[in-house]
């Protein structure tokens, strides 16, 4: 048995969810998710517990088990508390600014990159004071479309190996590399 499968899901007050054959919808406070759900796996719901249960134990059942337990925990808890993914910007003269509901990042090319946020994205800029960097925190209910903005922000200046500048993940561990070196 899937240990990630089998475990149950149980919903908040203020969640509604509504289930039929082939998708279940999730709303709540901050907004309303709708999973397909896999024909091949069975989904309950009774007493506020949602349930998957799988036909076989063959591989791709077992796959799909975790999986459509996953998908749907993440969604209720989108709908409850939602998603953030924090990014920080390294870099000497590297910037960040909101512009509205966009967000203006300056990291060493000539012009400014604008960034406009994904369908249910919100941005809290926090620009970097004396000795602080600049940070980005993406907020949002889908936790997909949470992690594909953060990556889009970040794929505008990756960190480098040789002095770490760039955009990372918070906590994101840059494997450094010696530069050349001198030979006497």
């Amino acid at each position: 048995m899937s240990r990630i499968g089998k475990m149950p899901i149980h919903v908040p007050n203020g969640v509604d969810i509504k289930l039929t054959e082939t998708d279940i919808t999730v709303k709540g406070p901050k907004g309303t998710l709708n999973i397909p759900i896999s024909p091949d796996i069975t989904v309950k719901f009774e007493n506020g517990v949602i349930t998957c249960e799988r036909p076989t134990n063959r591989p791709e059942h077992r796959s799909l088990h975790g999986l459509m337990r996953a998908l749907i925990n993440n969604a209720v808890i989108g709908v409850t508390q939602g998603f953030t993914k924090t990014l920080e910007i390294i870099g000497v003269g590297y910037r960040c600014e909101a512009a509205g509901k966009n967000v203006k990042i300056n990291v060493g090319y000539s012009n400014e990159n604008v960034v406009e946020p994904l369908p249910g994205i919100e941005f809290e800029v926090i620009p970097g004071a004396r000795n602080q960097t600049p940070t980005i925190i993406v907020k949002g209910y889908n936790k997909e479309t949470v992690g594909q903005q953060a990556a889009l922000i970040r794929k505008i200046r990756p960190p480098e190996p040789y002095k770490g500048k760039g955009i990372r993940y918070k906590g994101e561990v840059v494997r450094r590399k010696v530069g050349k070196q001198v030979k006497k």
